[in-house]
């Protein structure tokens, strides 16, 4: 039999688990389906009959709003669960975004939660009763955890990751865990085993990647909160591209123990686990659930700092704001976004600067060596495990990589922590305390076209926390024109320049980017909620 067969069966065992999951009785009928003209499908929730008033309310809610009808008595978990899981059954037909549904646990944890309050008139903890959605490589307790490849089909998680426990001690209820692209390597989100997941405002467009099933899942409303990693801007692309909060944190902030994948032990350029939402009081309030229970005293390579001061509005702040990386232009909505963005900071009062990109082509120099030292052969092992395809973005990630040696590798980490205190004394004699950028070249990318990190890896490889943020703005095409004329930087600059379509685009929202300093994530999601209000005033 040939070996496509072969990792054709094999995905097929997790393509089943998918489809049995999936709660029959919400699915959308044939007629209520979007037509092929409909590219952005958000308010089918609101047309499809299936949810109603009250649902639609509460899969409307932040973290905030539905621990507030608990508290009251207004809600029961079990009602709120259910109707979560409605919204992604339909947004699961429309999107493709979900590995598994955990639609009996949930409910079973919904009951025990409503019991518990019943009898004791108090929540559980500060999740309680908050649905939230999980990518697939963060393990989960006697499921599959396969990262994207299909050879890893065989891992059974024995038990949960450490922040899912912590999660579940907080009350918060799993329903759903999400798609995520091969090698966990794409700013996009396709694989061989359950495929491509697409984006709720535009089908045409990415979700973004790698926790692409989490931006969707954040777009559609099928969670409050989700959890997704980040090494090159996998949380964060998500968010932008889905019109959704997400933090980037700092590295050993958050527990990393029971993630699965194939490139552990890279110590040079470390992922996160961090939280997308609909809200950044939704990203404060699960780093403060996370870190007040002290995982620092289970994961031993966290630093035991904990979740500092309440989320109030700062005050006398520098915010630079960067129009360019240096190396590709921004698309004309993203300019616009900023633009707006400084003009109503100085009108609020709020001190603006310009920052200069520094040495920013040298970063991705370093950092795109770091990712793959080994030169792709763990990856490329894996995926010759089960003989599955290559997929093109695989191969994009795998081009900027080549074997290097241990010595190499110790040159590129000097290179890294000089550039590292480089930029922060920079921004320190600037006087800068949070950079507000593009989260992306452009307000989207078409389906399997996120080819440039750039403007996301940048916090990676200075590990330096980010928040990305909606403004409430949208691309305009009779606004956002093509710049005529324009010379390109270079290749990279010329290609992102061709792939902007005000007509594709047109009406696609835009977000924006905050970097902060090393280890003050409090602090960026602080000034993000300002800038957020201010923009959007």
């Amino acid at each position: 039999m040939p070996a496509a067969k072969d990792w054709e069966r094999k995905a097929q065992i997790c393509r089943d688990i998918l489809e049995n999951s999936i709660p029959k009785q919400w699915l959308l009928p044939a007629d209520k389906l979007p037509t092929k003209q409909q590219h952005n499908v958000t308010n089918v929730p609101y047309t499809c009959g299936i949810l109603s008033a009250e649902e639609l309310e509460m899969t409307e809610q932040t973290a905030a709003g539905l621990l507030s009808k608990y508290q009251s008595g207004a809600w029961k978990v079990e009602d709120v669960t259910v109707a979560f899981l409605k919204r992604a059954t339909i947004g699961q037909q429309l999107l493709n975004f979900v590995t598994e549904f955990l639609t009996e646990e949930a409910l079973a944890t919904a009951k025990s939660l409503d019991k518990h309050f019943e009898t004791t008139g108090k929540l559980i903890g500060p999740l309680h009763g908050v649905p939230i959605s999980v990518k697939e490589h963060v393990s989960y307790g006697g499921k599959i955890t396969n990262a994207g490849f299909v050879s890893q089909i065989d891992n059974i998680a024995k038990e949960d990751a450490l922040l899912v426990k912590l999660l579940k001690k907080a009350g918060a209820v799993i329903t759903v865990r999400t798609n995520q692209p091969q090698s966990l390597m794409h700013l996009d989100c396709e694989n061989n085993i359950t495929g491509a997941t697409l984006n709720p405002y535009h089908l045409k467009l990415s979700p973004g990647g790698s926790s692409g099933g989490e931006g969707a899942s954040m777009g559609f409303k099928c969670a409050v909160i989700g959890v997704g990693t980040d090494i090159g801007g996998s949380i964060r692309a998500p968010a932008a591209f889905n019109n959704s909060y997400g933090l980037r944190p700092t590295t050993h902030r958050n527990p990393y123990m029971g993630l699965h994948g194939v490139l552990g032990g890279q110590e040079s350029i470390k992922g996160v686990i961090g939280p997308l939402g609909q809200s950044i009081d939704d990203l404060w309030l699960f780093q403060k659930t996370l870190i007040d229970q002290n995982p620092h005293d289970i994961d031993t390579s966290l630093i035991p700092l904990p979740w500092r001061g309440e989320l109030d509005t700062p005050k006398d702040i520098t915010v630079g704001i960067m129009m360019t990386d240096g190396v590709v232009k921004p698309h004309p909505p993203i300019l616009r976004a900023l633009e707006t963005a400084k003009s109503k900071l100085q009108a609020a009062g709020v001190k603006v600067v310009e920052w200069e990109n520094f040495k920013h082509d040298h970063a991705w120099d370093i950092v795109s060596a770091l990712y793959f030292p080994d030169g792709g052969k763990r990856v490329e092992d894996a995926l010759a495990a089960s003989g599955e395809p290559m997929l093109p973005l695989t191969r994009h990630a795998l081009n900027y990589s080549k074997a290097i040696s241990i010595s190499e590798n110790w040159e590129l980490n000097v290179m890294r922590e000089n550039y590292r205190r480089e930029y922060h004394a920079l921004m320190k004699e600037r006087g800068v305390d949070v950079i507000l950028c593009p989260a992306y070249v452009g307000a989207g990318v078409k389906q399997h076209g996120a080819k440039y990190w750039g403007y996301t890896s940048l916090w990676n490889i200075l590990d330096q926390p980010a928040a990305v943020f909606p403004t409430g703005m949208t691309v305009d095409k009779n606004v956002d024109v093509i710049e005529e004329n324009y010379a390109p930087l270079n290749e990279k600059d010329k290609e992102e320049h061709e792939a902007y379509d005000p007509e594709l685009f047109d009406g696609v929202p835009i977000t924006l980017q905050l970097a902060g300093k090393h280890y003050h994530d409090e602090d960026v999601l602080r000034a993000a909620k300002l800038i957020e209000s201010v923009i959007r005033s």
